[in-house]
């Protein structure tokens, strides 16, 4: 059966990339703010029963549409998508951020080989070096150092790859749903995730510590000012930022919108330095200056790509 062509435009995509990274990048330096009174999994459901009701209102006046036209698909999209968001959480009890950053950023080269194996596009030269050239760049801007690995450092991967499915996903299963439809989907699959953390952490007894290090572990507490504040400012940014990203996805290949996801990592750091006066080296400038390039070359060369071609690019 002849799969009919979907247009393919990376330049578009990279734009919306990159505002959804400066709103993402923004709302989540405010997390901080209520990590060490509020929990995960409250937030999650907070988040999600603030946003859902949002995008309800919101989709007569801006004629959104919710409802899927192949459950299956969105069902299974974010099913896998907000478990690999489910993994990396969880695994910031065990893990340093920058470990489980690192390792969820290693995605686009998963989106390359599940790609390649899973519907035979085939990539050059130029591709794989901007891939690797952008983790390189996250390395550097996370400032990681060689220290002894563990079991449980593999876990980011694992959400790396689920990560890298949902991205593919995107375009692959759910090529002729809205953005405003996976959208919901992804935050009422969250919002399942937090009910349920929140059910396991009052039924299981378990030690909670102090301040944000019992982020992840803290069942229920009575929702204050600022949490509600951060809370909804989180879910109004989440859904036009996660809303962008969406639609990245279906102009694109998810192996060339990919890349510019380390788009993210440079934006929080700037937030982090106005919002926080947090500061940076001369290797995470470098690195920085890596994911640029990377993102540089996978638009420009799929650019000049001929439409209706599989994207194969040369050396």
């Amino acid at each position: 059966m002849t799969v009919p062509h979907r247009a393919n435009r990376p330049l578009a995509a990279a734009g919306l990339m990159v505002i959804a990274a400066a709103i993402i990048g923004f709302t989540d330096n405010f997390v901080q703010v209520i990590a060490g009174r509020q929990g995960l999994w409250q937030f999650h459901l907070t988040r999600s029963a603030l946003a859902l009701p949002m995008m309800a209102l919101a989709a007569p006046v801006l004629g959104l549409r919710l409802r899927p036209t192949r459950w299956r698909g969105v069902i299974a999209r974010s099913a896998v998508m907000s478990t690999s968001m489910v993994i990396y959480f969880g695994c910031l009890a065990f893990l340093s951020v920058a470990e489980v950053a690192a390792g969820l950023f290693t995605a686009p080269i998963f989106v390359l080989l599940i790609s390649r194996i899973a519907f035979g596009q085939r990539f050059g030269l130029w591709r794989l070096f901007a891939v690797f050239l952008g983790f390189g760049g996250v390395v550097l801007v996370l400032g990681l150092g060689a220290g002894q690995v563990r079991l449980v450092s593999v876990a980011p991967i694992g959400a790396a790859v689920l990560y890298a499915i949902s991205n593919i996903a995107t375009r692959e299963w759910c090529a002729g749903e809205s953005a405003a439809t996976l959208t919901g989907g992804f935050f009422a699959a969250l919002g399942l995730w937090g009910a349920l953390g929140l059910i396991l952490a009052a039924l299981v007894p378990h030690l909670v510590p102090a301040g944000a290090d019992g982020f992840i572990l803290r069942g229920w507490v009575a929702p204050d000012l600022p949490f509600l504040a951060v809370t909804a400012m989180q879910a109004a940014g989440s859904l036009i930022g996660v809303g962008l990203m969406v639609r990245a996805y279906q102009l694109a290949e998810a192996s060339q919108v990919a890349v510019f996801e380390y788009l993210l990592l440079i934006a929080s750091a700037i937030w982090g330095a106005v919002l926080w006066g947090q500061s940076f080296g001369a290797g995470a400038i470098l690195g920085m200056a890596a994911i640029i390039g990377a993102g540089a070359i996978i638009a420009l060369r799929a650019r000049f790509t001929p439409a209706g071609e599989p994207a194969t690019l040369v050396a």
